[in-house]
């Protein structure tokens, strides 16, 4: 017989499926970043709307795997035929007022379309991957009051977004009839699943007259199939992910400067909204922010109604301020710990001292294949190891005895980190197929308990907290007082607590930092005084930060070397 690999060179090479021609030429026109580009004027960043061609080649290509065409042959296997349909998000009022609140779109539609409007559809047609976004028709005192109706700006829509066509909503039904035509196996595929982070459901498109393809609506491929696509960034993805961050490491490092006694809390969330918007075209934040000072910072999410950054900063006060931007629908999410009067004291040093050791022996660690909830032990065990040091945990006790009897989850009851994108807690975290969550303390708290992958963004977020009801519940507790000096331990009641937060890329062989703000005690206090930043060396290249700043609408690298 003839050799194995002169059959291989006699055989015919496949031609790419059109899914995968897709996927390579948005590829090339998000490097070449072509028009037509999203971006705010200025020196905001230029993100290339073929991000989304991307996407949606990318969600096609795994659609079409998934629903059997292993070949690549889009037009073999009458399965695949048929049209996806997304609906984007709705214009709400306040309550019963006219009222409305600045409009963020949905998140998956985002992620398919880049659209900015509200009310508005969007489909993919299956196998071509030809985009249709459908516009409302309103009518004239929308047009007196908000400009001209979207259904007289079709081809406007057309060229600013990229899609193959725009049409006016009405022609919805028409469309997606002609679409799957009088084939039986043509198929409408709509978004249907639980967010495991919420618990809330993806609600499916719908509008009138979709009943009567009631029967060709299967709800059980397409989500699978974007969250399984959002999990993974593209690169075009990750550089837009590294403006976000990059606008709000250097919010946070402005805070940090301008932070005093005396000032309030919601006047360091004021400056960071601030800066993020006039240099960086952020209108959204991507949650809520958290300026926690004094004893606040034991309130995992303080910033909200019933704790509105409303207390006065005070002398040996230790700030935590947990503040990201998003742009474009891409999130940022980064925690500062600082002393607010610019000198840490010696039990302040030693919490900051834990939290970042924890820091980087998870970020010296993450790379494919390394399992989460083994990230998350390691950063317990670092901070029990720095508690140990500082005479709150006995001295000679083992720390796997600690961790074996839960004591970690008493200073760090919340998850290491979680994937972002997106969203701030993006999809994907216990997705079907993944590892489920766990049941012990701690463990517990994780969004995710995923085996890393090359392309996924993750934070990195030890902390170490000082709870007063989890604190009397560990005294209460043999197993785990045993291990505890209680008159130590009481000097840190009132403390609050310190965390230090990252956004962490995933790569072939490690990891980056897109997160650049001042973590070495010396970078801080540095800053603190009037020191630049960034630095004119790194002094701590374990934390892996990879040093970018903006020019000219796009992010370039920054030469900072290593200290000697």
């Amino acid at each position: 017989p003839a050799p194995a690999t002169a059959l291989a060179a006699a055989a015919p090479r496949r031609m790419p499926s059109l899914a995968d021609r897709r996927v390579q030429e948005a590829e090339l026109a998000c490097t070449a970043c072509q028009d037509p580009t999203y971006h705010l004027g200025l020196d905001t960043y230029r993100v290339p709307m073929a991000l989304h061609e991307l996407n949606r080649a990318r969600l096609v290509r795994s659609m079409l795997r998934e629903l059997g065409d292993d070949d690549g042959n889009d037009n073999d296997n009458d399965a695949t035929k048929g049209v996806i349909l997304l609906e984007g998000g709705k214009q709400t009022t306040r309550y019963d007022t006219d009222h409305e609140p600045v409009f963020r779109q949905e998140s998956y539609f985002a992620w398919a379309f880049g659209i900015s409007e509200a009310d508005v559809y969007g489909t993919i047609s299956l196998p071509s991957g030809d985009a249709t976004i459908f516009v409302p028709r309103f009518d004239l005192t929308y047009e007196i009051f908000c400009g001209a109706s979207p259904h007289r700006l079709t081809d406007e829509l057309r060229t600013r977004y990229g899609v193959e066509r725009v049409l006016p909503l009405d022609e919805l039904p028409d469309f997606i009839s002609s679409q799957l035509g009088e084939d039986d196996d043509a198929r409408l595929h709509l978004l249907r699943g639980r967010n495991t982070d919420s618990g809330n459901m993806a609600v499916p498109a719908s509008y009138e007259g979709i009943e009567q393809h009631a029967s060709r609506r299967p709800f059980d491929t397409l989500f699978k199939c974007m969250v399984d696509c959002r999990v993974i960034k593209t690169a075009a993805e990750i550089d837009l992910m590294r403006y976000t961050h990059w606008v709000s490491s250097m919010a946070h490092v402005e805070v940090m400067r301008a932070a005093k006694v005396g000032m309030m809390e919601y006047q360091l969330e004021s400056l960071f909204q601030h800066h993020t918007y006039t240099h960086g075209g952020c209108r959204h934040m991507s949650y809520t922010c958290i300026c926690a000072c004094g004893p606040n910072p034991a309130i995992m999410h303080y910033g909200h109604a019933g704790r509105p950054n409303n207390r006065e900063l005070e002398d040996g006060d230790i700030a935590l301020l947990d503040m990201g931007a998003e742009y474009h629908c891409y999130a940022s999410d980064i925690t500062c710990s600082f002393p607010v009067n610019g000198k840490f004291t010696d039990d302040q040093l030693m919490i900051y001292e834990a939290v970042l050791a924890a820091q980087v022996a998870v970020i010296g660690m993450m790379k494919p294949g390394v399992v989460w909830t083994d990230m998350h032990r390691t950063a317990e065990r670092k901070i029990l190891e720095h508690l140990q040091a500082g005479g709150v945990l006995k001295n000679g006790c083992s720390i796997d005895d600690m961790v074996d009897a839960d004591l970690g989850s008493i200073f760090m009851p919340t998850g290491l980190g979680h994937l972002i994108g997106l969203d701030t807690h993006d999809v994907g975290g216990y997705a079907q197929g993944t590892p489920a969550r766990s049941n012990r303390p701690g463990l517990n708290k994780l969004r995710t308990a995923r085996i890393l992958e090359e392309g996924m963004v993750l934070t990195v977020e030890p902390g170490c907290y000082f709870i007063d009801i989890l604190l009397n519940t560990a005294l209460a507790t043999p197993s785990q007082a045993k291990f505890i000096n209680k008159d130590r331990l009481g000097q840190f009641r009132g403390f609050g607590g310190v965390r230090l937060e990252d956004g962490v890329l995933v790569t072939r062989d490690g990891c980056e930092n897109l997160t650049i703000c001042p973590r070495a005690v010396s970078e801080v206090l540095g800053v603190m005084s009037g020191s630049p930043w960034p630095p004119e060396k790194d002094v701590m290249p374990e934390m892996k930060r990879n040093w970018t700043t903006r020019d000219k609408g796009k992010m370039i690298k920054l030469d900072v070397p290593v200290v000697d």
